[in-house]
């Protein structure tokens, strides 16, 4: 795994460095603010990017939202110290693939960064509860949740969702099922009634709190 990291202390970068490459993870590169993250980013192409939120000039939300518009298929981690629920939503909105806080343990970090490899949506313990909670009303008796709320879906609509939840976008998981892009949408639109939520972000936290994984066709 080829991995930028995004962050404007260099000595948290050297030491962040050290620890992937100590697990084998290749850092392909380093920059120290977002306008700098997107640069790196065309240049070195990586395949996860590891964002802080607060730095000088371009924050991590902006680099976020830039790269994934013109490189959706590189999945970006936000790392940072900073819990709080709205960047956690904004995040989310701007297609990231995950939310860690700086405080997770060595061995939690680096099995973390393993799932994001295999396409999954990854947040640091309470968090994705907290997007779920925070973010989703509901409407009339609430939002479903888990297994409860996968009984109200069809096969392909968990699938599309599954899909939603890993980072793609809706022209790749059209691509990726054989369908139109508008298919995607109207399941979308579907399963949002279904599940009583109200946007893609909500629809992301759903999923990893219902353990939504990749299934073959």
């Amino acid at each position: 795994m080829r991995i930028l990291i995004v962050d404007d202390h260099p000595l948290f970068i050297d030491g962040l460095q050290a620890l992937l490459e100590a697990g084998e993870m290749t850092v392909v590169g380093t920059a120290r603010d977002g306008a700098s993250a997107v640069a790196a980013v065309r240049e070195l192409r990586p395949d996860v990017v590891l964002m802080d939120l607060q730095m000088p000039g371009c924050d991590g939300l902006t680099a976020t939202r830039l790269i994934k518009c013109e490189f959706p298929a590189i999945k970006i981690v936000i790392l940072t110290m900073n819990d709080d629920e709205q960047a956690l939503f904004e995040a989310m909105k701007n297609g990231a693939a995950g939310f860690l806080l700086k405080n997770l343990e060595t061995t939690e970090f680096l099995g973390l960064l393993d799932e994001v490899a295999k396409g999954e949506t990854v947040f640091s313990p309470g968090l994705a509860d907290r997007l779920l909670k925070e973010f989703v009303p509901g409407k009339g008796g609430g939002p479903a949740n888990g297994e409860a709320g996968r009984k109200h879906l069809t096969p392909r609509q968990e699938k599309v969702l599954t899909l939603i939840a890993e980072g793609l976008t809706y022209k790749q998981v059209a691509e990726r099922l054989g369908v139109s892009d508008r298919t995607v949408k109207f399941h979308m639109t579907e399963i949002l009634e279904r599940l009583q939520l109200e946007n893609r972000a909500q629809a992301i936290a759903y999923a990893v709190q219902a353990n939504l994984t990749s299934t073959e066709e």
